[in-house]
């Protein structure tokens, strides 16, 4: 079985499991061997793209200072360069490094495809990370996470989609609203406390009408978020919205994966 925690397969698949069982119950085991198999890749997969997504983002993270210095022309941080910053955080992270992966496969294809995103993102927003004069940017985490989505989403239609969400009360842009699926995960599981903390939640569903493998990834705030989503609630943060009084530690967003089948 593959562990979607862990990212490890727990047990091996063996056809030894049919020796000596009936017919009709081999062919069971037979075909809940493959859907598992199945199933694991695409806990693979969604572990992998979310990884990514992670690695791009805390390159923007780390750089704030530099993007919203208004002094500073070039920043350095075109579309190649923050994709290989992301690919070093990406092998640190999972021990995996992408090259690797078969570009044939779903997986490798996936992958490549939100890499590209990375790189569109990054060269699209090249005059305003470089303006001289201008202090904050605007370009933060949370914007770059949803345009690399959105990007992504444009180049694997058919696929796969990737949507950063959060529980309703946290959604600052319309078009992070989780939809119904997404909306009960939150509610029903990930925001419970006895939801194990970075547990993820994966099941077979509908999505746009298509049978679909989802996996919903909770998140949660640190120290550097507390700056716009920390105390006092209410207070206007850099960005223009108001606090919302979070502490460290609390379901601050979700990244949802959807895998069509």
């Amino acid at each position: 079985m593959f562990d979607t925690k862990s990212g490890k397969w727990t047990a091996a698949i063996a056809t030894a499991l049919c020796i000596g069982l009936s017919a009709a119950t081999a062919v069971f085991v037979g075909a809940h061997a493959a859907t598992s198999l199945e199933a694991g890749d695409d806990a693979l997969i969604a572990k992998s793209l979310a990884t990514m997504l992670r690695a791009g983002r805390t390159v923007i993270s780390r750089n704030q200072d530099k993007i919203n210095d208004s002094k500073l022309g070039d920043k350095g941080l075109d579309g190649k360069t923050v994709v290989a910053e992301a690919v070093k955080i990406y092998r640190e992270t999972s021990g995996i490094d992408p090259a690797s992966i078969e570009p044939n496969s779903l997986h490798g294809k996936l992958l490549r495809l939100e890499m590209d995103a990375i790189v569109e993102v990054l060269d699209g927003h090249q005059q305003t990370i470089n303006r001289q004069g201008v202090g904050f940017k605007g370009f933060i985490p949370a914007v770059f996470g949803r345009q690399v989505s959105e990007a992504f989403g444009r180049r694997a239609v058919g696929l796969a989609e990737m949507k950063v969400t959060a529980p309703p009360k946290l959604v600052r842009n319309p078009k992070a609203r989780a939809d119904d699926w997404e909306g009960a995960v939150i509610n029903d599981k990930l925001m419970l406390a006895t939801w194990p903390k970075d547990q993820s939640f994966s099941e077979l569903a509908k999505s746009k009408g298509k049978d679909a493998y989802r996996t919903a990834m909770p998140e949660y705030y640190g120290a550097t978020c507390l700056s716009c989503h920390g105390s006092p609630a209410g207070e206007i943060d850099i960005t223009g919205y108001p606090k919302e009084g979070a502490k460290v530690g609390d379901l601050g967003g979700v990244i949802s994966i959807t895998l069509y089948r």
